[in-house]
């Protein structure tokens, strides 16, 4: 049977309740309003000239291996497609041969960002080793790549000297985890520094392409 509750202790017990609520309502707003520097973002130092003068550029340091690249992917491309035209992205990938070399082969021949989400799902969901240049090779020729021109370019002085740009790049934004994403040569986040979150990821970075609108109006 239920025991009567005294009315000064029911009074205490919803005044807790209310301030308890009034805290998380608290938290919540300044999570969705106003990212934290420090907790979920960092401030580059030095910041980096980008490569798009005149654009807000985003970068995605990514790696073809990382899980959670590959399950970011298609979120990240339906959230592009909504970025206004003054946002320039690009990806780099990490040191990670010989897959960097893969991307940058495929970036020279102007194939990486068509190819990208099949070479996510051949490593991730069909499980191919891409671990060889021939391997590679027959992977983009099923792929509409031109096999001959692919070998052919794979050693290229481009696509090493891309290759070292790109581990320069990672060197110099000090960037020690995949995916991570750079605004603007200004500002780091990463799903990491989120709880894993990439909702909450793609809300900073529209917290801090919006601070960079305001700051170059």
């Amino acid at each position: 049977m239920n025991q009567p509750v005294d009315p000064s202790v029911r009074r205490f017990l919803k005044t807790l309740a209310t301030g308890a609520a009034a805290l998380a309502a608290g938290c919540a707003t300044r999570q969705v309003e106003v990212p934290e520097e420090g907790f979920e973002y960092r401030t580059v130092e030095p910041p980096q000239r980008t490569a798009t003068p005149g654009k807000l550029e985003l970068i995605e340091f990514f790696w073809y291996a990382c899980p959670f690249c590959n399950a970011l992917e298609p979120i990240m491309r339906e959230w592009l497609r909504r970025q206004p035209p003054d946002v320039a992205f690009r990806r780099v990938h990490v040191a990670r041969p010989p897959l960097q070399q893969l991307h940058y082969t495929l970036e020279v021949l102007g194939k990486a960002d068509e190819l990208s989400e099949r070479i996510y799902a051949a490593i991730h969901v069909q499980q191919l080793d891409l671990d060889t240049r021939d391997r590679m090779a027959d992977f983009v020729a099923r792929n509409g790549v031109d096999r001959a021109r692919f070998v052919e370019t794979f050693g290229s002085p481009a696509v090493r000297e891309k290759m070292q740009e790109a581990t320069a790049t990672v060197n110099a934004y000090k960037v020690d985890g995949v995916p991570t994403f750079a605004v603007n040569g200004k500002w780091i986040t990463a799903p990491s520094m989120l709880g894993g979150s990439y909702t909450a990821t793609l809300r900073v970075l529209d917290y801090l392409l919006a601070r960079e609108r305001r700051g170059a109006a």
